[in-house]
């Protein structure tokens, strides 16, 4: 969920004082300095250009003179200086990202795969996890972040008034927001993993089984992925001639438990055929809420869940849900957000959703 951390050296000084060093000078084995590049250049018998150009990771330099200065590089210990390098260049190579602090499945994955990718371009993240309704946080993040001077910064907008905040500001580096487009926020740069046409593909695997009554257990409506995935799955009933029942839950199981109750307690043919959960979460909580009562999966009532979880498979029986690829999704951010930092318009195309058929759904009884 986090950058790389590095612990910096620390030195303790007494107050009042300035830091000292023994008359003798720096003790064996110690070097009062970090190492320089003339002196990996001068260890390595190369030139100062060619040190830089195997640091860098440019092409044109023999293996072996490479393997010489790598091996001068580990023998000195010497890092490269970013901050110097940001002077020169003009380029910090830090990307700065602002999530809400949270422990579920997507916006979790989404910040693990910006950090990957970020990382496979060269580029270091600077992480800020807020609280959901604060702007005052989400400014001071903002604000440490233009500090330290990253080139472009990306909002994983899992919660509205996130995108709200974004849709203030007026910056002079890219902005990418990480979640479906906002219908009245058309200037912003959105990109996410399809949501309305994730729960589409829900609807219509269990419309070609032939369900008919069906209910819809939406996400948090403060949520835009619940959002889009509630518009997706009416959407789909629409034009399918479906008239869905709807409940609400919050994406724990224990809300998904509670739906499953509720339903379970109707007599059984006033019971819906098929659950289409807006999370894996919620669908876990509705089997465990089916296998209570003793309602069979899939023959008395098929379930549908979103996300893919790790084990989703393993779920009893295995779960139907929709894939949503992130790897993709945060490859294809960093992507976007180096062409936007080289003044070129970025592809900002959704990522589809992928529907994975499993044990948990089949053709309703009757």
């Amino acid at each position: 969920m986090s950058s790389d951390s590095r612990q910096p050296s620390t030195t303790s000084l007494t107050p009042g004082s300035s830091k000292s060093t023994s008359p003798e000078g720096p003790a064996p084995g110690r070097r009062s300095r970090p190492p320089t590049m003339a002196e990996v250049a001068a260890e390595a018998g190369v030139s100062h250009q060619t040190v830089s150009r195997v640091i860098n990771g440019f092409p044109g330099v023999r293996p072996a003179t490479r393997d010489r200065v790598q091996a001068a590089v580990g023998k000195l210990g010497y890092r490269r200086n970013l901050a110097a390098r940001a002077l020169v260049t003009k380029h910090s190579g830090l990307i700065g990202v602002i999530a809400v602090g949270s422990f579920l499945h997507g916006p979790t994955s989404t910040l693990a795969s910006l950090e990957r990718a970020a990382r496979d371009h060269s580029y270091l993240t600077l992480i800020a996890t807020i609280a959901e309704t604060s702007e005052a946080q989400f400014r001071a993040a903002l604000d440490e972040f233009l500090e330290r001077s990253v080139e472009a910064v990306i909002v994983i907008a899992s919660r509205e008034s996130l995108v709200w905040f974004a849709g203030t500001l007026k910056l002079d580096i890219p902005l990418i927001i990480v979640g479906p487009r906002p219908t009245d926020l058309d200037d912003l740069v959105c990109m996410s993993v399809d949501q309305t046409a994730g729960a589409r593909l829900a609807i219509a695997h269990l419309a070609e089984l032939g369900h008919r009554d069906i209910t819809l257990l939406a996400g948090p409506s403060n949520w835009v992925d619940a959002q889009r995935r509630l518009d997706g799955a009416l959407a789909e009933c629409a034009e399918r001639g479906i008239q869905p029942r709807l409940a609400r839950g919050d994406w724990s199981p224990a809300s998904g438990h509670a739906a499953g109750v509720q339903i379970a307690e109707l007599p059984s043919a006033a019971r819906p055929t098929a659950i289409c959960c807006a999370n894996d979460h919620m669908a876990l909580g509705a089997l465990s809420a089916f296998h209570q009562y003793g309602i069979e999966i899939p023959t008395e009532m098929s379930v549908v869940g979103f996300d893919d979880l790790p084990g989703s498979g393993y779920y009893y029986p295995g779960l139907t849900t929709v894939h949503q690829d992130f790897e993709t999704l945060g490859t294809r951010v960093i992507i976007a957000a180096l062409k936007m930092i080289g003044g070129e318009a970025p592809d900002t195309e959704p990522v589809p959703p992928i529907l994975v058929s499993r044990a948990s759904t089949t053709h309703p009884r009757n």
